[in-house]
């Protein structure tokens, strides 16, 4: 059995409980339906359990605790819903959830629990259990990251809609005074076999007198009606006709503008200012200095301090910012190098093993023994989130309350973040969730919301909406952090691998050790090694970092699936034929792998483009998230050495499929913004300042540089896993290894340059 390092804090934890957690686990799990209040209803609306109302004019409102950043979530989380209701899609309507512990997301924390995939057996059930019961107990951990909203909700919001379903039947077959077996529900309305018929609207009043269901049938598969259709997204019209509201839309009566310069150098703070220029200018209504801000829940430094101009239009307050004359103390990063820290990275690896995280058979003993091994060192830069929308947030601070308007991916810290910024209670914050123009991870975390909340001190009850422009963005992101690999594989006389070994060096991005997920992707990979060791040596520097898009996958996969093919070549074999023969055992990777072979045409002759360009193929498989992902790159290289992406062929199998619209517009999303990343991204520091400031220096994939995609969905009856993140982390080296494939040479860094 492996040594599974991570395991040792689940037993520990389970044992220093002891009875308590034994006997506790044993209880029935807490219902996800019933909230600790009742949720509030407007005129002609009632409540039939913590997730949904019901309204005279027949409209279904779903609270909705998750973020729509352009995922599709809020569709994929109705069609839930309208499923199991038999409601129509076009019936149903979202309002913001509180902080109620019914909508905490659970399978962002479980799916960090140190278990591998496929292992389940009682402790890590019993370790779920005990974690989800604690997780109903604390409010306000409503998250959406981890690709985690369907996978968590795919259980409360059928249960939800399945149980609201039960009462409005039941309501009706009191009324008619039929048994509740002879009536369904279609399209909104209840319908008896003998033509009787109302709406849900019709009913709802007399729902609201039927008891909570204490267990409910959930549809089965094969009586789906909405679920594995590809349903059209609910946001897209608001969207088309702009009256989609996004943080930058926020439009409250008296709103005023702030604008705002931070120190260039991470950490640093203001020594002093001199407003007397700007405070001259027209609209000019305050000028405020503000102290630097924290990391919240994941990630490691701070934004640093700044200077915050208050005024009636966002061109005034723009404006007024070029013209303050500020003195900055840089702080002890003013020497910081990304170019100095990635070499730490790597000089650490030389003298460190790093904490194994996976310690399978004896490594040492089958390197030392190993007819011939091979080694790699990768490495892959800081990462900005580049979100199309940049930092904002709306806050007016009245009356001791405090109403806020704010594109986020925690709504629940949110809403801390803003009540210790301004010395409320948490009840006191009415937080509205808006669109957000991408997320990728950056608005896990609520500096910019805190500091909307201090500059709202200030304003005597207006409302005042903080605006980050694109350098301050790029300049005061968490960023992704660098990471160094040191990978080794022993092969035996016959060719076969005996060995692998990677190690890693970077941030651990402030994650307590216990949960450390800086080796996802890489000590629970589906490959069966006989002998594997996966380790990690954390090394924080003063660069400030945080999750990306995939978190520590985006890296991890880049790692060992670009040394996966480098064993592939020096066994002789091609590498499909490799993979496959290490996941022999795992018929859904064999699956996934198969279908990309034959959608990729993998094996057969690649034609020249119609400059005359030879072209190669490249592949790489991953499990992120609950799902798997392969893509196989086409490529070629131009005179000057630029490598062009022409097509990319992708194979998903995420579970059920909820909706397939929505994966194939994440699978498309997802591998452009990695192949921005594998192509051009990279942040460069240089004495504590980031070098980028726009997107001309920090280039996303150009319309003329995206590749043909196509995405083929697995079918499958497991639970839904992740769409939003699984694509991203294969697609670098699947172009790594094309290059390869059609130039012989090995390039182990991102972005991917030739020499």
């Amino acid at each position: 059995m492996p040594k599974l390092k991570r395991r040792h804090f689940v037993l520990g934890t389970l044992g220093a409980v002891g009875a308590l957690v034994v006997g506790w686990s044993a209880t029935p799990a807490a219902s996800r339906l019933v909230p600790s209040k009742p949720l509030p209803a407007g005129p002609g609306q009632v409540a039939l359990n913590g997730w949904v109302k019901v309204s005279g004019d027949n409209t279904v409102t779903l609270m909705m605790s998750q973020s729509e950043m352009g995922q599709g979530t809020h569709t994929g989380l109705s069609m839930l819903l309208a499923e199991e209701m038999g409601a129509a899609l076009d019936q149903i309507r979202l309002e913001t959830a509180g902080s109620d512990a019914i909508y905490n997301n659970q399978a962002a924390i479980l799916d960090g629990l140190p278990f591998r995939p496929g292992d389940e057996g009682a402790v890590k059930r019993s370790t779920q259990h005990v974690v989800s019961k604690l997780l109903r107990a604390i409010p306000g951990l409503t998250g959406t990251g981890g690709s985690s909203s369907i996978t968590d909700q795919w259980l409360p919001v059928r249960e939800a809609g399945a149980s609201a379903r039960a009462m409005l039947v039941g309501a009706a077959a009191a009324l008619w005074q039929v048994p509740a077996a002879e009536c369904r529900t279609e399209a909104g309305r209840v319908l008896h076999a003998g033509g009787k018929s109302a709406s849900f609207g019709e009913l709802a009043a007399r729902a609201a007198q039927q008891p909570l269901p204490t267990q409910v049938a959930l549809k089965k598969p094969a009586d789906f009606k909405l679920i594995g259709q590809p349903a059209r997204r609910i946001d897209s019209a608001a969207k088309l006709d702009g009256s989609a509201t996004f943080g930058l839309d926020v439009l409250p009566p008296g709103l005023l503008y702030a604008s705002i310069a931070m120190c260039p150098t991470t950490g640093g703070r203001v020594v002093r200012f001199d407003a007397t220029a700007a405070q001259k200018l027209p609209g000019v209504r305050k000028v405020v200095a503000l102290e630097p801000v924290g990391a919240t829940l994941i990630g490691t430094g701070s934004t640093p301090g700044g200077v915050a101009v208050i005024a009636d239009t966002p061109y005034h307050a723009m404006r007024a910012v070029k013209a303050l004359d500020i003195e900055w103390d840089h702080g002890p990063a003013a020497s910081l190098s990304s170019a100095e820290m990635i070499e730490r990275l790597s000089q650490t690896l030389s003298t460190k093993p790093g904490k194994a995280q996976l310690d399978d058979g004896d490594v040492a003993a089958a390197l030392e023994s190993a007819a011939r091994t091979i080694e790699a060192e990768y490495r892959v830069p800081f990462l900005a989130h580049a979100t199309m929308e940049p930092m904002n947030c709306t806050v007016q601070f009245k009356d001791s309350a405090a109403t806020v308007w704010a594109p986020t991916q925690i709504p629940g810290m949110t809403r801390s973040a803003v009540a210790k910024a301004l010395g409320i209670d948490g009840a006191k914050v009415d937080l509205h969730v808006t669109y957000l123009g991408g997320g990728f991870g950056r608005r896990y975390s609520t500096d910019f919301v805190t500091q909307a909340a201090m500059l709202a001190r200030e304003t005597e009850g207006a409302p005042v909406q903080l605006f980050w422009s694109r350098e301050e963005d790029m300049a005061h992101d968490f960023y992704r952090p660098a990471y160094v690999a040191r990978c080794k594989a022993g092969f035996d006389a016959a060719g076969a691998l005996v060995a692998w070994q990677t190690a890693t060096a970077g941030s651990s991005l402030g994650i307590p050790s216990v949960m450390d997920t800086t080796t996802d992707g890489a000590w629970n990979t589906a490959y069966a090694f006989p002998n594997a060791r996966v380790a990690h040596e954390p090394v924080e520097s003063a660069m400030p970092t945080g999750v990306w898009r995939s978190v520590a996958h985006s890296q991890n996969a880049f790692f060992v699936e670009s040394f996966i093919d480098e064993c592939a070549a020096a066994a002789g074999k091609d590498p499909l034929a490799f993979r496959a023969a290490l996941l022999a055992k795992d018929e859904r990777h064999l699956r996934v792998l198969k279908r990309v072979a034959e959608l990729s045409s993998w094996g057969q002759p690649t034609a020249a483009g119609p400059d005359g360009a030879k072209r190669a193929r490249g592949l790489a498989i991953h499990r992120a998230f609950g799902s798997i992902v392969a893509q196989v790159a086409e490529v070629s290289v131009s005179a000057d050495k630029q490598i062009r992406v022409h097509r990319v062929a992708c194979v998903i199998d995420c579970g059920v499929a909820i909706n397939p619209n929505l994966i194939r517009q994440q699978m498309e999303g997802a591998i452009v913004y990695g192949l921005s990343a594998a192509l051009h991204g990279e942040i460069t520091v240089e004495k504590g300042q980031v070098q980028q400031s726009n997107f001309h220096d920090y280039m996303p994939l150009r319309m003329n540089e995206c590749p043909a995609i196509e995405t083929d969905i697995v079918a499958s009856g497991e639970a839904p896993g992740g769409v939003g993140e699984p694509g991203t982390p294969p697609i670098a080296p699947a172009v790594a290894n094309a290059v390869f494939a059609l130039t012989g040479q090995r390039l182990r860094s991102l972005p991917l340059k030739l020499a």
